[in-house]
């Protein structure tokens, strides 16, 4: 990259290219002033350039930078959005950057930073998206981030975070992603939370770390935001990179939220974040107990994994309430019974994992039920049927399950024995036609106090 030299420059967008270096080394900008410099996704290397102190929006992130994060960049006193994610930086992070009055955005993933995060927060702090994840740093969460009330995405996941659960940040009345994964983070989450709650969280990842304990049901039960379905509008999350001062008309483009996470059973990069994705992922942790009816109400819910806890007890028929609920992994746990039939009402669940748990009885079948593998229920000896090869015996083939309204009980309960035997046969006929299956009747275990149910035949 060759040298540009004038007194002041608005926007320098040069992103997205094959740019591997500049002329000189260090890199030293002739410009006075500027506001906007996006050098994002290029191949440039060696140390980090750094702008002129007036840059408000600095963006360099997949390149391949190496060396440290210079503690100059403490001269950008009017710097808003600081970006180097994706590059091969190192050592400590500048205690400075802690203390930028207009910063929003700090984005410093996938680099090898370590040491501690800088832990004296301003009291103005104007902070709403901080994420550091994939790095080295240890330590603790520092508390003064409470004091960046603006907050929205906090990510310090997949570093050597040594602390407790961050029941703290739940002030942050703003907050809509929390992501904690593989850390070091122990202990009981509280029970009795002295705060908010996190009223507004979405998205929450705690999973690969050290929690124990039961599932925090008081804060399920205060996550107002995901108890709701948005599906009227679909924005991303994001901020604009216009600068707060400049002319309202004058385009400078969008710096969207980003983060990484696990979403059936995949390792997702999302390079956007839908505001309506509402996750809970409390996988690989030692929480331990029964599955929480409340979480029924979280009827906005797009993703649940539970998945390699201690839980026990039954799988609760409230989850056939998350009508939205794409993906559901509660694998390697101790649960018993059976799998509700309550379930396959969950017509855009693509994802179901529930092997190698201590589950029983027949597989539900239809709708999404007929398109899940075997490797799904594997490790549960007392499972049977479709997609199993263990056939039921004494069951048959386990029915699907067709939700009918009280209404329609009250006149099958009071209709003569004989019109009660036909209309039950029929109805599990007709749903199977139209599906365009083969009609088979369902063996039914006798009850000596009723007469009206025997065993069917194919038609």
């Amino acid at each position: 990259m060759c040298s540009i030299s004038t007194n002041s420059m608005d926007f320098f967008n040069l992103s997205h290219n094959l740019l591997t270096g500049f002329e000189q080394n260090p890199v030293i900008f002739q410009w006075a002033q500027i506001r906007t410099l996006d050098l994002r996704s290029n191949q440039l290397q060696g140390s980090l350039p750094l702008p002129p102190p007036s840059t408000i929006s600095y963006l360099i992130s997949h390149n391949q930078l190496t060396g440290e994060l210079s503690p100059l960049i403490c001269n950008l006193y009017s710097l808003e959005i600081l970006d180097l994610s994706f590059n091969n930086l190192s050592r400590q992070l500048p205690h400075c950057l802690s203390n930028f009055s207009d910063l929003s955005v700090l984005d410093l993933r996938r680099n090898n930073f370590h040491g501690i995060i800088p832990t004296a927060w301003r009291d103005d702090c104007k902070l709403r998206m901080i994420s550091i994840s994939y790095n080295q740093l240890q330590g603790q969460i520092p508390k003064s981030l409470a004091n960046c009330s603006s907050l929205q995405l906090v990510d310090f996941g997949n570093n050597q975070i040594t602390d407790t659960f961050p029941s703290w940040l739940g002030n942050l009345s703003e907050l809509r992603i929390l992501i904690l994964r593989s850390n070091h983070f122990y202990g009981v989450i509280d029970q009795k939370p002295k705060t908010k709650g996190f009223p507004s969280l979405q998205i929450i990842d705690l999973s690969g770390n050290g929690f124990v304990g039961k599932l925090p049901s008081v804060y399920l039960d205060m996550w107002e935001a995901m108890k709701t379905i948005q599906a009227n509008h679909m924005t991303y999350m994001g901020e604009n990179i216009r600068p707060n001062f400049t002319d309202v008309d004058t385009y400078y483009g969008e710096y969207d939220y980003s983060m990484t996470m696990f979403n059936k059973g995949v390792k997702l990069e999302y390079d956007k974040i839908q505001d309506i994705f509402l996750a809970i992922d409390f996988s690989n942790n030692r929480f331990e107990g029964k599955i929480l009816e409340i979480i029924g109400n979280l009827k906005g819910l797009n993703l649940l994994n539970l998945s390699n806890n201690l839980l026990k007890g039954h799988i609760s028929p409230s989850l056939a309430s998350l009508s939205s609920l794409e993906g559901l992994d509660l694998s390697k746990n101790k649960l018993s019974g059976k799998i509700p039939p309550e379930l396959a009402q969950l017509t855009f669940l693509a994802f179901f994992n529930v092997s190698y748990n201590e589950l029983e009885w027949p597989i539900p079948q239809g709708k999404q039920f007929d398109t899940f593998q075997s490797n799904q229920y594997e490790g549960n000896l007392g499972l049977c049927g479709a997609p199993l090869t263990n056939k039921c015996e004494g069951f048959g083939d386990s029915p699907p399950f067709f939700p009918i309204s009280d209404d329609e009980s009250i006149a099958l309960e009071y209709k003569p024995l004989y019109l009660r035997r036909c209309t039950y046969y029929q109805y599990h006929a007709q749903a199977r036609d139209g599906n365009g299956s083969s009609i088979f009747g369902y063996p039914i275990r006798p009850n000596p106090n009723r007469t009206d149910l025997g065993s069917y035949n194919r038609v």
